[in-house]
């Protein structure tokens, strides 16, 4: 599977496209991918800049991940909505096809996930787009374990346990398969974490 990954440090920090790429290893499978990121963008500096749509016309791709500016969702859905839907038309016409990268709400705003969750379930089920619903695994994680932390000292970005659980459920839903037993690609996480945070992503 080659995929092309556009967002900001919520998919760069920690390398999510590569822990991917290791899980899908460990069981058999294969991801190439490329990333286009940049600090705190929305998908329309991406659009406006250009470098995402070049990537994907210079290459082939199956599949690509969307992840909007973590705030944007909340504050002006309709503008996400619009987002989208420019980048959604462009993959589509690449023959490519388009996943979502739900995020999570900031640790001090716990009530904005359901924002953020309705955000993308909705204009995933207008453009008939996968979901990968990463915001609502963080919830769930969150609600039954105290450690690992998901969110950093900033309360905004994802630790390495965070990126973690966001690469395992984006596995889950780009090769149709659990997590749940795959090899540990993540150094400084402990077996029983990994494992609890793969349960979670499995029951995403």
């Amino acid at each position: 599977m080659r995929a092309l990954f556009v967002g900001n440090s919520f998919t760069a920090r920690n390398d999510v496209p590569g822990m991917i790429a290791q899980l899908a290893q460990s069981c058999g499978e294969k991801l190439e991918h490329v990333l286009v990121s940049a600090g705190g963008a929305s998908l329309r500096r991406h659009w406006n800049k250009g470098d995402a749509q070049l990537a994907l016309t210079d290459d082939p791709f199956d599949v690509v991940v969307l992840q909007e500016q973590s705030t944007l969702p909340v504050k002006n859905a309709k503008r996400m909505f619009e987002n989208v839907r420019l980048f959604d038309e462009a993959i589509r016409a690449a023959g490519a096809r388009t996943v979502l990268y739900m995020t999570w709400a900031r640790q001090h705003e716990p009530q904005n996930q359901r924002v953020i969750a309705e955000a993308y379930t909705t204009i995933g089920a207008e453009l008939r787009a996968k979901v990968a619903p990463v915001g609502l695994a963080w919830e769930r994680f969150i609600a039954a374990h105290t450690t690992p932390p998901l969110h950093d000292k900033d309360r905004s970005h994802p630790t390495l346990a965070g990126s973690y659980l966001a690469a395992c459920v984006l596995f889950s839903v780009l090769f149709d398969r659990s997590p749940v037993g795959l090899a540990v690609p993540a150094t400084g996480l402990s077996a029983d974490d990994a494992h609890a945070i793969q349960r979670a992503a499995g029951e995403s």
